[in-house]
């Protein structure tokens, strides 16, 4: 009878425990997958954004917007692959 008595308790933390330990780990896996995510992301992102740039400077060709699209490739040339070829602003 003691027995029983001492075993709820603890029947009760395991329960109580068995749902925090599946929300740790898969709370863990998300910020690794955010991290991993991020530090890739942001060149993935600069990519299409100097792409669709370029796709803007081809049909209306503006120098001036030319020049600041050079800048961009080359700021994303330094830190990041592949490497975008420099516009001819002509």
């Amino acid at each position: 009878m003691v027995s029983n008595v001492m075993s709820l308790p603890w029947k009760l933390t395991f329960q109580k425990n068995n749902f925090k330990i599946p929300i740790i780990i898969i709370g863990g896996i998300l910020i690794a997958a955010v991290l991993i995510f991020f530090s890739n992301y942001s060149c993935g992102v600069q990519h299409m954004q100097i792409l669709n740039e370029i796709n803007s400077f081809e049909k209306t060709l503006d120098p001036e917007f030319c020049e600041v699209i050079v800048e961009k490739i080359d700021l994303f040339n330094d830190s990041c692959k592949p490497e975008i070829e420099i516009l001819d602003c002509g």
